[in-house]
């Protein structure tokens, strides 16, 4: 499509120059023929900007610092008031930013509990938690499993190779 980007990040696309509105469509629809949409609303762009801070911060770190608030590191991050992006995502995603927080840290205990490399504490260290115990307790609240019978139905359901 002759388009150069300047920059590229998860969820954004910096360009050289402005589209015109018949590049704009192109681009538009070739991104939705290849599953993708595009984000030009300002508001829309703004939410992304927000999960694809908390995705790179719970995803991204070895440990979340608890010494810094999330609502606050999102607030430097965006330069922008967080009262505004709550109420902002919550309308739009329907959910609140802290909810999705927790859906972000609980799918990434799924990962570490898939790998088998941590145990139950180590998981709930790295992720924040001021003990298993309230790991235990948003784990179950999210997906209906403790953390280790979760851990059981993963192992459960994969057989080893010498028994295909």
């Amino acid at each position: 499509m002759h388009i150069k980007p300047v920059s590229v990040q998860l969820g954004e696309v910096e360009l050289e120059e402005d589209l015109s509105d018949m590049q704009m469509n192109d681009l538009r629809n070739w991104l939705s023929e290849n599953g993708f949409e595009l984000l030009d609303d300002r508001k829309m762009v703004l939410v992304e900007r927000v999960k694809n801070l908390i995705i790179e911060i719970i995803h991204g770190a070895d440990r979340i610092d608890l010494t810094i608030k999330l609502s606050y590191l999102i607030q430097q991050k965006l330069s922008i008031d967080y009262n505004y992006v709550s109420s902002l995502f919550s309308n739009i995603e329907g959910i609140t930013i802290e909810q999705y927080i927790i859906l972000q840290r609980i799918e990434r205990a799924k990962e570490f509990l898939e790998y088998n490399e941590l145990t139950l504490s180590e998981i709930a260290y790295k992720l924040g938690y001021s003990s298993v115990q309230y790991l235990s307790t948003q784990f179950k609240k999210a997906t209906g499993f403790t953390p280790s019978h979760f851990k059981n139905i993963k192992e459960n359901a994969r057989r080893p190779l010498d028994q295909l």
